[in-house]
């Protein structure tokens, strides 16, 4: 007869992987000694998302407890006490990661954020230059250099700092444009520069009138209007009329040799569809940037592996590009750059097979992009 109900103890089999499951765990707990601090972490940083601070650095700090040396649960930690307003608790998980590591780029602008909010703006400079010195394609770092240079009320080395970090990405032209720490640049013209940048930006992802571009960048409409003009003077935009009904309206695209060049965005009917003809064109540069450093690993050669490590770096090779498109792998790029420029033939030796990994990574992930963009656009 067969049984209505199942056996509440279970069968053998639901058992035996029960029994299995748990084994699996026990022995993780066993062998990663790291068990307990990284999952205080991740709960840590789910809890930041939630916004329940108080609760997440008790997290960090039972992470830190069970290894002080963490520099992720530390930086976290002063994160945390940031936004809760403990400005002086912040500052010394900050500290604590620069006794790990006095090179850590990101405790130096988060340090330099905390002077922000103190409105020290010389120190919080001085940290956010030892964040670049560190770290010179990180571009938030520029962008707070830039606002601190602002409210310092030094133009040029404000516009200077700001055009870096929107080189290196392109977002921070439409942050600034609606930061409340540009009011004393406004009026210079590499600033309107900038209002331009966005405007052209807004255009190239779609948005072809006044109204839209306002909308999308929280600019004004007069704001916008005269950047459209310059843009149009400039040979960057054409304007086009278009009749509806009884109402004639004007909407801006990209000139078509600018246009072939940088790429555009269309919307249609069903969604936004990308066409960037540059864009296979990068994945190619860094696909050949990856072999020559690949041998150059392979030989040993530490200055020609630093030198090669730089054109993944620098944001006037492909810097920029990596940032976009492998922002984890270029942070694990400068990492060993770092220390291979600190240690040297030995520190190569023994993470050779690691860097290998990393760029063999990339390489993989480069050529999926390769064959998407082809079939896209076939």
């Amino acid at each position: 007869m067969k049984k209505l109900f199942k056996d509440s103890s279970g069968s053998s089999k639901d058992k035996d992987e029960k029994s299995e499951a748990i084994e699996i765990v026990k022995e993780s707990k066993l062998t990663d000694p790291n068990y307990t601090r990284d999952k205080l972490y991740k709960k840590g940083v789910t809890l930041m998302a939630d916004e329940k601070m108080d609760d997440a650095a008790r997290a960090f700090e039972g992470a830190i407890q069970i290894d002080p040396g963490h520099v992720d649960s530390l930086l976290k930690l002063g994160y945390a006490r940031f936004h809760m307003g403990d400005l002086a608790g912040a500052m010394e998980s900050y500290n604590k990661v620069h006794e790990i590591d006095v090179t850590n780029s990101e405790a130096w602008n988060l340090k330099g954020l905390i002077y922000y909010r103190q409105k020290n703006y010389e120190k919080a400079l001085d940290c956010v230059e030892k964040a670049i010195e560190t770290n010179p394609t990180d571009g938030m770092s520029w962008y707070n250099k830039s606002c601190y240079h602002s409210l310092l009320n030094q133009i040029p080395e404000s516009m200077e700092a700001l055009k870096r970090s929107i080189e290196i990405d392109v977002k921070n032209a439409k942050k600034a444009v609606r930061d409340k720490d540009f009011e004393n640049v406004k009026a210079d013209e590499g600033y309107r520069r900038i209002v331009e940048v966005v405007v052209l930006e807004s255009v190239r992802q779609g948005y072809h009138k006044v109204g839209q571009i306002v909308w999308t960048t929280m600019l004004g409409k007069s704001e916008v209007e005269d950047a459209a003009k310059k843009l149009l003077e400039k040979g960057l935009l054409v304007k086009i009329e278009k009749n509806i009904g009884l109402t004639k309206t004007e909407e801006y695209e990209i000139a078509p040799e600018l246009a072939s060049k940088i790429g555009v965005e269309k919307k249609g009917l069903f969604g936004t569809k990308k066409i960037n003809p540059i864009l296979v064109q990068h994945l190619k540069e860094i696909s050949e940037a990856i072999q020559a450093i690949k041998s150059a690993i392979e030989k040993g050669d530490v200055e020609d592996v630093l030198a090669k490590m730089d054109v993944f770096i620098d944001p006037n090779k492909r810097g920029a590009q990596m940032i976009e498109h492998f922002f984890e792998e270029h942070r694990d790029i400068r990492f060993f750059r770092i220390r291979l420029a600190d240690k040297g033939y030995e520190y190569l030796q023994s993470n050779k097979q690691k860097m290998i990994d990393l760029f063999d990574r990339i390489e993989s992930q480069a050529t999926k992009k390769l064959r998407n963009e082809t079939a896209q656009n076939t």
